[in-house]
């Protein structure tokens, strides 16, 4: 097994090829403003700024739902 130190990068690697995968399906599924709605969720996310979080969780709602 990897040492933890060596471990990090391989996670790090992984979870933005997955994340950059998430924003290109979003992205074909539901357009720009589905990756208006998943960018603002992710800010509101990191910066954790409730009104961001709410607009982007009530955009994909909203396409989900159309």
């Amino acid at each position: 097994m990897l040492p933890e130190t060596e471990l990090a990068p391989v996670v790090a690697l992984t979870l933005t090829v997955l994340l950059v995968g998430l924003e290109q399906l979003v992205q074909w599924r539901y357009g720009a403003m589905g990756l208006v709605g998943l960018s603002l969720l992710g800010i509101g996310v990191k910066a954790k700024n409730t009104t961001c979080t709410s607009l982007g969780a009530l955009v994909l709602v909203m396409l989900l739902t159309a």
